[in-house]
């Protein structure tokens, strides 16, 4: 999976900016090209959890059309653990063909990771950044 350097570094600094909640939003691109980010509001407002609001998920989802583009996954953050799927995350994961990138803050490096998640398990994937 391709990703623009960009937005990588918007989803770290949102993820630091939202410290300590779990920080979460949508990746916008085509295929395995992720081309840009968009924020999202977390609807659970928690540290160890998120969800990607409702009306955040449409306008994306409208905001790509219009420019040609899809919703191709998801993404949140760890503010203290690393960049792997929590049972909650593999739990609620429901199309297998979402990428779900997740970034932790837990060291002082970030460290990003990205996955599809089916059948109860997490598939991680070769993550390409891009410039």
């Amino acid at each position: 999976m391709r990703v623009r350097r960009a937005v990588i570094d918007a989803i770290v600094e949102q993820a630091r900016r939202e410290r300590p909640l779990e920080c979460c939003g949508l990746l916008i691109g085509t295929g395995d090209e992720v081309i840009q980010s968009r924020a999202a509001r977390n609807a659970r407002a928690s540290a160890v959890a998120y969800l990607v609001d409702p009306r955040d998920h449409f306008d994306a989802i409208r905001d790509a059309r219009a420019k040609g583009l899809s919703v191709v996954g998801a993404y949140h953050s760890h503010p203290r653990s690393p960049a792997q799927p929590s049972e909650t995350d593999i739990r609620e994961a429901n199309d297998p063909d979402f990428i779900h990138v997740i970034v932790s803050l837990a060291n002082e490096e970030p460290q990003v990771a990205a996955f599809r998640m089916n059948d109860g398990q997490a598939i991680g994937l070769p993550l390409a950044i891009v410039d």
